[in-house]
């Protein structure tokens, strides 16, 4: 009897898991340049931390200066959140555009997956022992590859979708 409810249990969740697989696979076949734009998190802009953010991969600022104006564990939320669209908006050019640099692509997806680690890491340590030097420098660390990541992410979009731009600029 305990093994029949556990065989059910866990092909319930087999399913559960594959129509949730499934329903996420459908809705990123079906979005478009605006949606991704959309979804972006304009909470915290990595302005903050680099006036020319979007044009050139630099910080003006220290790793105590970019905390501070990162607004801690919010700025690091909104940089893990948007480093998924901007994972998304990668997925999206390689699959409609025509010509796009795979070289580009690659360095976008890695640059998302490494910042998500970093923020992860960055608020984890901050839930452990607050504001101490080692956060910082993950949060430091993990915008430093997200200002990267907006200034390719803005070259992508300049070669395969410059009508975008402004609003890309205004959403970040």
């Amino acid at each position: 009897m305990i093994l029949l409810l556990l065989q059910i249990a866990v092909v319930a969740v087999l399913v559960l898991y594959l129509g949730k697989w499934l329903g996420g696979n459908r809705r990123r076949n079906s979005q478009s340049w605006s949606s991704l734009l959309a979804r972006l998190r304009p909470d915290w802009s990595a302005h903050e931390v680099s006036e020319h953010f979007l044009w050139k991969e630099e910080i003006n600022a220290t790793p105590e200066d970019a905390w501070r104006r990162m607004e801690g564990p919010k700025g690091l939320w909104v940089m893990y959140q948007n480093a998924r669209v901007m994972l998304e908006m990668a997925d999206y050019a390689a699959k409609n555009c025509e010509g796009v640099d795979r070289l580009l692509l690659a360095s976008l997806r890695s640059d998302a997956m490494q910042i998500r680690v970093c923020v992860l890491m960055a608020l984890a340590q901050y839930a452990c022992t607050q504001a101490s030097e080692g956060v910082r420098i993950n949060a430091f660390r993990a915008a430093s590859m997200y200002t990267a990541m907006a200034a390719r992410m803005t070259q992508l979009l300049q070669d395969h979708a410059a009508l975008i731009v402004p609003d890309f600029v205004a959403a970040m």
